[in-house]
């Protein structure tokens, strides 16, 4: 999959796209009367700054804008619609040629890719970002898409590609969940007590 070079931003060169849903029936407690389902999606990008310092890489960030849509779209079709999204999440990992600066690229494009497909999204979206060689699992935070504070939604997706990131590739990865954690009982504010809706309570 290509996005082309235009208006004087960079090609987009996706190597490939990897889609993985997971069924989660208990944690250890009473089965679940529907599965918890969490999914990511995950592309390796080439990376046009790989092996070399650039001042200006902000037209990549421009540039990813229709990747991160493509990918939320289909991440929540596959989780069966946006009305069954309750928490969402991004990571970035960049190959070993190039930078730590580079993972922020998928910042916006990663983020607004989900809340704009995404109904009443206030909260900010959380994220990871590393350096490390293909096959590397980076661990992406998830909490609640309309309020950061709510603590049920609080978790972690561990994804990782084995023949990616190459050195000269980035992996862009979003991720969601239908629900809270299977046997979330800490307390903390729920979901049915969110009030102000202003991403945080």
């Amino acid at each position: 999959m290509i996005f082309p070079a235009a208006n004087g931003l960079p090609a987009v060169d996706v190597r490939k796209l990897v889609l993985q849903v997971e069924d989660v029936w208990h944690d250890g407690g009473p089965h679940l009367d529907a599965p918890l389902q969490r999914g990511s999606i995950a592309a390796l990008v080439k990376n046009p700054y790989a092996g070399r310092y650039v001042d200006d890489i902000q037209p990549m960030m421009e540039a990813l804008k229709p990747l991160g849509r493509e990918m939320a779209g289909r991440l929540i079709r596959a989780l069966g619609g946006p009305a069954r999204i309750q928490s969402y999440g991004k990571g970035a990992l960049v190959g070993l040629a190039g930078e730590t600066e580079h993972a922020a690229l998928w910042h916006v494009p990663g983020g607004y890719g989900m809340r704009d497909l995404l109904e009443a999204s206030h909260a900010i979206v959380p994220s990871t970002s590393k350096i490390g060689p293909a096959g590397t699992a980076i661990d992406v935070p998830l909490h609640h898409r309309m309020a950061a504070y709510v603590r049920s939604h609080f978790d972690t997706l561990v994804v990782s590609v084995a023949d990616g990131p190459r050195p000269d590739e980035m992996m862009l990865v979003l991720a969601m969940a239908t629900g809270a954690r299977p046997h979330a009982r800490v307390g903390g504010l729920q979901a049915s007590e969110i009030s102000k809706f202003d991403g945080q309570r």
